[in-house]
C-alpha cells in the first residue's frame, strides 16, 4: 500500500469510534425538520421497501417509515442505532435497525425500491465504492436519493476550517465533493443514464448564538471536539472566535445541501431530481 493512503482498517476504526463519541443525537434534532422535508420530497409510499444509509438516529428513516414502507437503515455506529430504536418504538413504527458499512451494504443485489442517505453516506472514505454499493442494491425502476452538504455553505465552511487546523489523512477525497456536479457524474456514470441535482436552502434554528452554537458542537459533536483537542490554546481561540462569527446575521442557521435522486430503468418516472441507472 503506498504511503500516501492510509491504513482502511485504522481508517474506519477511527471513524467509527468519532461517530460514537459524543452524542450525534443531539445534533440530529436540528437536522429532523429538514429530514422530515426531504423524505416528504421523495414521494415514498406503503409497499416500498427503503433502505437508509448512514440512518444515524433515524431521522430519514422514522419518517419514511410514517409511510407505511418496509424501511431498514444502516449505520456504523451502535449507540445511534440504540437512539434510532428507542426513538422508532417511541412513535409504534416497526423499523429495522442494523450495523453495517455504506461501502460493504450486507443486501442483495437489486433488493430495494429507495435507497437514500442525508448527510451520511458522504462521509465515507471510498465515494467510487459508496457509488457502487448505492447502485447494486437498488431496483431497476428504483430511487436513488442523497442529500449532501455543500463546500460553501456553513457546514462546508466550517469543515474546511477544522481540516486546515487539523488535516483529514492524506488520500481521502473531501467529503464536500459530493456537491460537485461533474465529480457526481464521473461517481455515477457506471450506473445511471440521467442525474439531477438541486441546490436547497436547509434551515436549522438553533436557540442560542453563534459563539454558543461553537460551545454545543464542542460539547456533542465528536470532529469538532478532536478538532480542538489537537489545538494548543491560542489556535483553540482563533477557531472559536471563527466558527462564532456572524456576518449576515443568519449564517449560523442556514446551511446548504445538494439533493441527489436517481432512478434506475424500468419503473414509473418522477418528475425531477432523477437518474436512471443504465442497465
Amino acid at each position: 500500500m503506498s504511503d500516501a493512503v492510509p491504513d482502511l482498517a485504522q481508517l474506519k476504526s477511527g471513524l467509527k469510534a468519532a461517530w460514537m463519541a459524543g452524542d450525534f443525537g443531539q445534533i440530529g434534532k436540528y437536522t429532523a425538520p429538514e429530514a422530515d422535508r426531504f423524505v416528504e420530497r421523495l414521494g415514498i409510499h406503503s409497499n416500498t421497501r427503503v433502505l437508509d444509509v448512514a440512518c444515524g438516529t433515524g431521522n430519514t428513516a422514522i419518517p419514511a417509515a410514517r409511510t407505511g414502507a418496509a424501511v431498514t437503515g444502516v449505520d456504523i455506529a451502535p449507540n445511534l442505532l440504540e437512539q434510532a430504536r428507542r426513538r422508532a418504538a417511541a412513535e409504534q413504527l416497526n423499523v429495522h435497525f442494523e450495523e453495517g458499512d455504506a461501502e460493504e451494504l450486507p443486501y442483495p443485489d437489486r433488493s430495494l425500491d429507495v435507497v437514500l442517505t442525508m448527510y451520511g453516506a458522504m462521509f465515507a472514505p471510498r465515494p467510487d465504492r459508496v457509488a457502487s454499493e448505492l447502485a447494486r442494491v437498488g431496483k431497476p425502476g428504483g430511487l436513488i436519493a442523497m442529500a449532501n452538504w455543500t463546500p460553501e455553505g456553513y457546514v462546508g465552511k466550517f469543515f474546511r476550517l477544522t481540516a486546515k487546523m487539523v488535516p483529514p489523512p492524506p488520500g481521502i477525497p473531501a467529503p464536500t465533493l459530493w456537491e460537485d456536479e461533474a465529480t457526481v457524474r464521473q461517481r455515477l456514470s457506471h450506473y445511471t443514464s440521467k442525474l439531477n441535482l438541486t441546490r436547497r436552502i436547509s434551515r436549522m434554528r438553533y436557540p442560542f448564538s453563534p459563539k454558543e452554537n461553537v460551545a454545543f458542537f464542542r460539547q456533542y459533536f465528536r470532529p469538532t471536539q478532536a478538532t480542538f483537542a489537537r489545538l494548543d490554546t491560542g489556535r483553540s481561540g482563533r477557531i472559536s472566535r471563527t466558527n462564532g462569527s456572524d456576518d449576515d446575521g443568519t449564517k449560523h442557521r442556514d446551511r446548504r445541501h445538494h439533493l441527489r435522486r436517481c432512478r434506475v430503468p424500468g419503473g414509473s418516472g418522477y418528475s425531477c431530481l432523477n437518474h436512471r441507472r443504465s442497465s
